[in-house]
């Protein structure tokens, strides 16, 4: 622990200056704001559509217990130490790991960098939400039926060899080109939705957490009452209680996959939203003896059960749907059975009415005489239609519109699912521009002035660039940087924040420091879990990640307008090289932040013009035997009980740092 100043008290009130950066700091105005901006931030889009996709592709359940166990050893453990860090120093995610140490401070860039790539595509999806509400206005839906062609008065053949609803969300939404190579005119919808998207987040973010805030008292709740309803709502459908089986039936050997292990600990790092440096900024408005462990299980508990409740809803209406598709097949391979042989179909069904012909009583006799009747004659199983796993942007605008087509007064449902993804998205978007925002405006004056004009050049930064994802080919481009962008970058960001935080501060240290901030201290397995399994856990998915990346060329899947099918093509040269720009770029921060440092002799990085100096290491280490000078006293002295702390700052007005005149001061700061 370096430490080149010493903490005395200053007999001249404010002689810190009345300029420091916690003495007008925005604060909640209530513990509701707070914990419904956590909540927002976490609970996105991931919850409704990668969630029911894992739980449904592994194991069902057994993928639920295994989930639930990583995140009580790695998610919560993680997500207390963001909110603690935050809490503590009051500062975004620059000046936190700065203040821990001046060699980490690359670790809060590299997650500011991140969060303005997740921005860039986040608000696309926000534009592709607002176009599909839009469209929910009209009676009937028009991804209903297939359009017919005006010149042959026949049905369009790419719709005809899709479904209504692919060939909306690929022809009419997106116009999307065959390849990411055939880029492709602007869409000018999507333009203008983007655009709309970009204007909801600045005028959300304006006057900052005062009036971003406001709207989460919406924005967060809204979706839970919409995904309430559609449980109930589906529940009384055809098929509800098949699609709840399918995703409860627990398949524990899935637990012996490697693969599964990294995809549960993937989302549990995701879910949470765990590196974007956007927990750190939301908890460092908090007052500082806030109950952060409390926080930190009440919106992880929170987190997972919107992602349970948003999986029955998935399932429900997909099992509904599969039962539909079912039935529709047994009406059509009965009406052909009977132009066979009716003594095979007779005594099973009624030959005069195929259409009454049940699913059981169809599976029953296919066992017996299917095969008698020629390859036209197929199995209508209704688990191999739910095991048809979808998600992203497949689930929300594919297959969940062309369930809700089948629902009644389907455009009020439509218009109502299609808000819930609006709203979810604006408050994930919310948290992810104070992950931007607030490091920023912490750490440079001149920015910190300016906060409305930082919020609005940002936004219109984003909306300029983002105009990439607006092309015909931007489809591709939005999973290019889903998959790439965030991904390794953010997981890089978490191993250095526990590394540094279990390590180079220390574990049993940073808890002596939360003892000082919540008045008791928390169980002694967070030191280990920080220091062993989620430092270990972080690294082992990093490792994964990359032996994925290395071995497994990158692919995207591409729209075949010719086919009307989806096709999985490779990246071409340029993109991976793109694409590995992405991870670079963000990753890069973290390295060139510690070789700077190092090759200034471990000193702090200079304080450039504007940029406000983190108030860090003004305190001796926790527990430390070597005595204080009397002259050098402060306020926490005067409580014997509470242990002394590094970690939380005070306020500014009560000290001044001056140069420790010790001998052998300069051998200790060459840094060797």
């Amino acid at each position: 622990h370096r430490s080149d100043t010493a903490l005395v008290a200053a007999d001249e009130e404010g002689s810190a200056g009345a300029d420091g950066p916690e003495d007008d700091r925005p604060a909640w105005d209530s513990k509701l704001q707070y914990v419904l901006a956590q909540v927002g931030f976490s609970v996105g889009l991931g919850n409704v559509w990668r969630f029911p996709y894992l739980c449904h592709q592994n194991g069902g359940g057994a993928f639920m217990l295994l989930y639930v166990l990583l995140l009580l050893i790695i998610g919560v453990p993680l997500f207390f130490m963001e909110l603690a860090a935050g809490q503590s120093i009051r500062q975004g995610s620059i000046g936190v790991w700065k203040h821990i140490s001046p060699r980490l401070a690359g670790i809060g860039y590299s997650s500011c960098m991140v969060c303005f790539f997740v921005a860039l595509y986040y608000n696309v999806i926000i534009a592709w939400s607002l176009f599909y509400m839009g469209n929910s206005f009209q009676y009937p839906l028009p991804w209903e039926q297939c359009p017919v062609d005006m010149i042959s008065n026949q049905t369009v053949k790419e719709c005809a060899s899709s479904s209504p609803t692919s060939y909306f969300w690929f022809r009419k939404a997106l116009d999307i080109s065959d390849s990411i190579d055939q880029s492709g005119e602007f869409n000018p919808i999507m333009t203008g939705c983007l655009l709309a998207a970009w204007a909801l987040v600045c005028l959300a973010m304006i006057k900052g957490i005062k009036s971003s805030a406001k709207v989460m008292y919406f924005s967060s709740v809204f979706p839970y009452a919409v995904l309430i309803c559609f449980l109930i709502r589906g529940a009384m459908l055809d098929g509800a209680v098949e699609g709840i089986k399918y995703m409860f039936y627990p398949k524990l050997e899935i637990w012996g996959e490697v693969q599964v292990w990294r995809q549960a600990a993937t989302q549990v790092f995701f879910a949470l939203g765990l590196g974007y440096g956007s927990v750190i900024a939301y908890s460092s408005y908090n007052p500082v003896h806030n109950n952060c462990h409390r926080d930190a299980i009440m919106v992880s508990g929170i987190n997972f059960m919107t992602s349970v409740l948003a999986s029955l809803v998935v399932f429900v209406v997909l099992g509904f749907r599969a039962k539909n598709i079912a039935l529709d097949c047994v009406a059509a391979m009965a009406g052909m059975a009977t132009t066979g042989s009716s003594e095979h179909w007779w005594p099973w069904f009624n030959i005069s009415d195929p259409k009454s012909v049940t699913l059981q009583d169809y599976r029953e006799w296919y066992s017996h005489y299917g095969t008698l009747l020629g390859s036209n004659i197929t199995d209508c199983d209704l688990e191999r239609e739910m095991s048809k796993g979808v998600e992203g942007t497949g689930l929300a605008f594919i297959a969940f519109t062309e369930a809700m087509a089948l629902f009644p007064a389907s455009p009020f449902w439509s218009t109502l699912f299609f808000l819930m993804l609006l709203n979810l998205g604006l408050s994930t978007m919310f948290g992810t521009m104070q992950g931007i925002l607030t490091p920023l405006m912490d750490n440079f004056r001149v920015l910190g002035r300016h906060k409305t004009m930082l919020t609005v050049c940002s936004c219109i930064l984003g909306f300029f660039i983002g105009l990439l994802f607006t092309q015909r080919s931007g489809n591709y481009f939005v999973t290019m940087f889903d998959d790439y962008s965030a991904t390794l970058p953010l997981i890089i960001v978490v191993v250095f924040e526990t590394f540094s935080v279990a390590w180079i501060y220390g574990a049993d240290r940073f808890l002596d420091d939360v003892e000082v901030m919540l008045h008791w201290r928390p169980p002694v397995i967070y030191c280990y879990l920080w220091k062993y399994v989620c430092l270990l856990g972080m690294v082992g998915l990093l490792a994964a990640s990359l032996l994925r990346m290395v071995f497994k060329r990158p692919t995207y899947t591409a729209w075949n307008h010719t086919t009307g099918s989806e096709t999985s093509l490779e990246y071409p040269g340029w993109a991976l090289v793109m694409l590995s720009m992405l991870i670079i770029v963000a990753s890069l921060p973290v390295p060139i932040g510690y070789l700077l440092s190092f090759l200034r002799g471990g000193r702090s990085l200079p304080v450039e013009e504007g940029e406000i100096e983190p108030p860090r290491e003004r305190y001796s280490k926790c527990n430390s035997a070597e005595p204080e000078p009397n002259n050098h006293h402060s306020p926490l002295d005067e409580d014997r009980n509470r242990p002394r702390s590094t970690f939380l700052p005070l306020g500014a007005e009560h000290y001044r740092l001056l140069p420790q005149q010790e001998e052998g001061e300069e051998e200790e700061d060459t840094g060797l």
